[in-house]
């Protein structure tokens, strides 16, 4: 099972009651804080699993400070980055459309969906904010859950613009290829961390912290406070960083990963 979400550990814990072996792909992310749902979801899975296959070096370490045995451990590489490889090409097509549907030249992408950034109200307010003003620099666009629009029309934020897009969520691959050309994401997701490090475009997470150390070693994602003066300072200094180091994968983040995965769950068996 993938990932770090309620049905992964629902999943999970059926199958060890049931005597059921559970494989635990992208296992030993942390990000050391256990308000967010999704890190006691890790924890819970990566204990009751038989094989955790992780994604980096520190996720192994991770696990054996947790006391998991290291002949349970596989450093197999990041699975994600097996899609992304696979639908590169699809989302290169795609992108002639979005930038004649938007007028897109040079912009940042905004997606934004963790409770802690969307559900409290002065969050959201200091989130818009910086985006409105950078908007007035750089345009903008923002795929935006109905959720999260119904609380900023709700919640009376600003979010006029000729330069800010508030758009329906897209698909996979309009999401991708959104991605590929701009000049930076700002967002709270895990996984874009992990797509825009492959790709080598600037990310700022507006959390505290992150479950995937690699991208901040890897120099393309930083951290930044929810709040408006620390988005604005740190996009204005991203969008005017030097990029080129931005091209290095971390290891194993190589489009094979799968196959890997693969070969030990055939070995596992025989």
């Amino acid at each position: 099972m993938p990932g770090d979400v309620n049905s992964t550990i629902a999943c999970a814990l059926v199958a060890s009651k049931l005597g059921v072996k559970v494989a635990h792909v992208e296992a030993g992310l942390r990000s050391f804080d256990r308000t967010m749902p999704e890190e006691i979801n890790r924890l819970l899975t990566d204990q009751i699993s038989d094989l955790l296959l992780t994604p980096s070096r520190d996720a192994n370490e991770n696990l054996l400070r947790e006391g998991i045995a290291a002949s349970k451990i596989h450093f197999v590489g990041n699975v994600m980055i097996d899609t992304l490889v696979r639908l590169l090409p699809k989302a290169e097509i795609r992108w002639p459309l979005l930038r004649d549907k938007f007028q897109l030249d040079r912009f940042i992408l905004v997606t934004l969906h963790r409770p802690s950034n969307e559900d409290d109200h002065e969050t959201l307010a200091e989130i818009m904010a910086a985006v409105m003003e950078i908007s007035r620099e750089i345009p903008a666009v923002f795929p935006v859950h109905p959720r999260t629009l119904n609380r900023i029309l709700k919640l009376n934020l600003d979010h006029n613009s000729n330069q800010l897009v508030l758009t329906e969520p897209m698909g996979y691959l309009d999401s991708l290829a959104l991605q590929m050309n701009a000049a930076l994401l700002l967002t709270d997701s895990g996984g874009i961390q992990e797509e825009t490090t492959y790709l080598g475009i600037p990310c700022l997470t507006a959390r505290p912290n992150t479950e995937r150390p690699e991208t901040i070693k890897n120099g393309t994602n930083h951290l930044a406070e929810s709040k408006s003066a620390a988005l604005i300072s740190a996009i204005k200094a991203m969008l005017f960083d030097n990029h080129s180091a931005y091209k290095r994968h971390p290891e194993l983040w190589d489009g094979s990963t799968a196959a890997r995965i693969i070969r030990i769950l055939c070995r596992e068996e025989g």
